[in-house]
């Protein structure tokens, strides 16, 4: 938390130093687009490869969890069924409120011109062409070449290989995984300690040649992919209604206490212990509760895909990128296995890791995933607050399935 509130004071005050001193110091200005793209640079470098190395050691997670039983192989496939559901919705309800509440043309110029220097967006193919381009020729090249999606199709057939092995194969590979997976993460790390400098000289440059308009330009955004976050939120009451048999007044009231420790704390783990005992109340089975609702913090957050998925399609919006149905279908099926991959991850780092290859995958810059990093803090208590009301559904439906509900 401490460290969010740094990014977001940096944010601010990159800004307020580019507005007041840009236009007298224009070395100051280019200083900052320096340190700042170096810093972007650095974090871009570690997308492609942890992106590969987390999707693989997640289905491996994933696999052995399902190997438990048929209760937790029932619970893994509806989550994963409710993950495609919460992409897809995005597609929708993403653009559909951006054509209600669009950004002020004023700020969005502003913004636009201030992310000038941003990396060209790249072409996206026809449908077509999307299609015979999901087996990768040569999976180094796809992964040289940015080709988000091919590559994920051969970590997923690569994962999935793995899970066929003697137990001997395959546990030394997920060893190797894990292994490099943490790796990984402590580079990721690194660079997102510098977030801070980082963000603050990137704001420079936002701040001198959009000036206060990026702050309405960003209040703009927390509202809009809150909002595709709520719509998560009442789903699991409609869900705990129809799976469960629960009215929504006894679902809030189990989920009450659960989800004031996902709003202070930002975290479904610190939220587990309310978790267990709001199902419980609610009647579901020991073996239910005990079972279904630590997997799904390992494994489940039902607003990841929607939620990144809008920030990508925010992005096409302030850049004034028109984006084709070829490219939301892309941004489905990116946003939908990247968060198999980044569910243990804390907040700052999956940000990155979930959203910038969709954005890469969908022809998107990345530049902007800064400055909407520095404010990730407010969409995150709608993320967590979702996920764990979710998670509490999930439980309550599949106890239900399984005869484990009162």
């Amino acid at each position: 938390m401490i460290k969010a509130i740094v990014i977001l004071l940096a944010l601010i005050i990159g800004v307020f130093t580019g507005l007041l001193f840009g236009e007298k110091s224009e070395w100051l200005v280019s200083g900052a687009d320096v340190i700042g793209n170096m810093w972007l640079n650095a974090l871009r470098m570690t997308v492609i490869p942890l992106v590969f190395t987390l999707l693989v050691v997640g289905i491996a997670k994933a696999a052995s969890m399902a190997r438990a039983g048929r209760m937790t192989a029932r619970a893994i496939a509806f989550m994963i069924f409710i993950l495609w559901c919460s992409s897809a919705m995005a597609a929708i309800v993403t653009p559909a409120l951006l054509e209600l509440f669009p950004l002020q043309l004023d700020a969005a110029a502003a913004l636009r011109s201030a992310l000038g220097d941003a990396a060209s967006p790249g072409e996206v193919p026809p449908f077509s062409e999307f299609l015979r381009a999901l087996i990768p020729t040569n999976v180094i090249s796809a992964a040289a070449e940015d080709a988000v999606l091919p590559l994920m199709i051969f970590a997923l057939a690569f994962a999935f290989a793995i899970t066929r092995l003697p137990d001997e194969q395959r546990i030394m590979l997920d060893k190797f995984f894990n292994a490099l997976a943490d790796t990984l993460l402590i580079i990721i790390k690194w660079v997102l300690a510098l977030a801070p400098l980082g963000v603050f000289a990137l704001a420079v440059g936002v701040g001198a040649k959009a000036g206060v308009a990026a702050f309405g330009a960003l209040l703009h955004y927390v509202l809009i992919v809150s909002t595709v976050g709520a719509v998560i939120w009442a789903f699991s009451y409609i869900l705990t209604l129809i799976g469960a048999k629960r009215g929504p007044v006894a679902f809030f009231r189990a989920s009450a206490p659960a989800q004031a420790v996902a709003i202070s704390t930002q975290s479904s783990l610190a939220s587990l212990p309310a978790m267990v005992s709001g199902v419980k109340a609610m009647g579901v089975g020991e073996r239910s509760a005990d079972v279904v609702l630590p997997i799904s913090v390992a494994l489940f957050r039902a607003t990841g895909p929607c939620m990144n998925l809008a920030v990508a399609i925010y992005v096409a919006h302030l850049m004034g990128i028109e984006l084709s149905m070829s490219a939301l279908a892309i941004g489905i099926v990116v946003a939908a296995i990247t968060t198999m991959g980044a569910v243990s991850l804390p907040g700052s780092i999956s940000f990155i890791t979930s959203i910038a290859p969709i954005n890469i995958a969908m022809g998107l810059p990345i530049e902007p995933l800064v400055l909407l990093l520095a404010i990730e803090t407010f969409p995150d208590i709608m993320r967590t607050v979702a996920n764990v009301s979710m998670d509490m559904s999930v439980a309550a439906t599949v106890a239900r399935a399984e005869g484990d509900i009162e």
